[in-house]
């Protein structure tokens, strides 16, 4: 997880993401890098926009949120219309993670 988020404070600081870059951070933080973990992270990493990314990852915990909501509505027509309407949700949000799981597998 370390290296993720030592990528991220790469980018957010607009730096390179590099092997060096990287194992410098790594070792900021008091740790001992693992350079297979850091050339797989960098490799994988450059077909990826990470703005976009970031972009997208937002909008699918709203969604998740947005869902959430209405489950805890009472047994009225209007409920019964929030919980279709939260099932559509739901698929938009699973066809979302389907999308993403690429990026996630990258990251676990």
């Amino acid at each position: 997880m370390e290296y993720v988020y030592a990528a991220l404070l790469l980018h957010k600081l607009k730096q390179g993401i590099t092997e060096d870059n990287i194992t410098n951070v790594i070792k900021a933080t008091g740790s001992s890098p693992d350079a297979v973990r850091i050339k797989a992270l960098v490799a994988a990493l450059g077909d990826v926009n990470i703005e976009e990314a970031l972009k997208a990852a937002p909008m699918t915990v709203a969604t998740a949120a947005a869902a959430a909501a209405p489950s805890t509505a009472g047994s009225s027509p209007t409920s019964e219309t929030a919980t279709k309407e939260a099932t559509a949700e739901e698929k938009t949000e699973k066809k979302e993670e389907e999308a993403l799981e690429g990026l996630s597998s990258l990251f676990g």
